[in-house]
């Protein structure tokens, strides 16, 4: 059964999937960027690939991703992954079901701090990165791309993906995550999960105090910047005019709106998600 990793863009999902890979996948609870490799993004071209299915029809690809999701599920046991897809139904087809989702850890964050960070992420400007958490449907998809993540994905505006997610809260198998508890408290952020996570599986949660420590102290985001520097991001974009990677942890707990959003563009943000921010105690 899948545990969505579920978030809009730039919201904290690398560090959730970090942690999580961290604790999971490793012996002593100390991160290192190749752990990530085992928490996969959904949709992603390579699985629909090893089924014979069409990845430059985006039709064929809502069609079939609860057949992939089958696949998946034959391993028969709780599987991660990260998505940034709203919880759709397209057309009659659904992004998921609760025959393959045993449940979702949704991570937000305040959707002027998004705007900041996704600018950098894209390398665009803040008048343009407000415009696409407010008017964008989806992502990616270049048909010229052979990246096997290069799939088009159904984000919805940052309102959209923000409330989708909240249909697991009437099965409680809904977590919300705010990216700035895993800033400013990452340890407790982290317990949350894992009982959340141990909970959806019935089993008791006994905790592992030296990994968890470890996880906690080496997924900082100084840490992962300097990982960054030292040995690459994978997936960090290209600066199409310098030919070179851009920043993926650029500011962290540094990123603050306040600083950098003139009035029009944060109150721009502020009316368009009024309703949501309010419920979040972001307004």
């Amino acid at each position: 059964m899948i545990v969505w990793l579920a978030s809009y863009p730039k919201s904290g999902n690398t560090l959730v999937r970090s942690m999580l890979a961290a604790y999971f996948f490793s012996n002593d609870g100390i991160y290192d960027f190749d752990l990530i490799k085992n928490i996969k993004q959904f949709p992603q071209n390579a699985l629909f690939k090893k089924m014979g299915i069409n990845v430059n029809n985006d039709e064929d690809l809502i069609k079939n991703y609860i057949n992939v999701q089958e696949q998946i599920n034959i391993k028969n046991s709780i599987q991660f992954l990260k998505t940034h897809s709203y919880l759709f139904n397209i057309n009659n087809n659904a992004f998921t079901d609760l025959k393959n989702s045993i449940g979702v850890i949704y991570i937000v964050r305040d959707p002027r701090n998004v705007v900041t960070s996704w600018a950098n992420f894209s390398n665009t400007s803040l008048e343009n990165a407000a415009n696409v958490l407010i008017k964008t449907y989806k992502f990616g998809g270049d048909k010229n791309n052979s990246n096997d993540l290069d799939t088009t994905v159904f984000v919805g505006t940052w309102s959209q993906n923000y409330n989708s997610w909240k249909s697991f809260k009437h099965q409680k198998r809904y977590l919300l995550i705010k990216y700035e508890d895993l800033i400013n408290n990452r340890d407790i952020a982290l317990h949350k999960i894992l009982k959340f996570i141990y909970g959806l599986n019935g089993t008791k949660l006994e905790i592992n105090q030296k990994k968890f420590d470890n996880v906690v102290e080496t997924t900082s985001f100084e840490r992962m910047k300097n990982l960054e520097r030292t040995k690459g991001f994978f997936e960090a974009k290209l600066d199409l005019k310098t030919g070179k990677k851009i920043p993926f942890f650029n500011l962290g707990e540094k990123n603050d709106w306040k600083k950098f959003l003139n009035v029009r563009i944060s109150n721009k943000i502020e009316k368009a998600f009024k309703n949501e921010m309010i419920e979040l105690g972001y307004l």
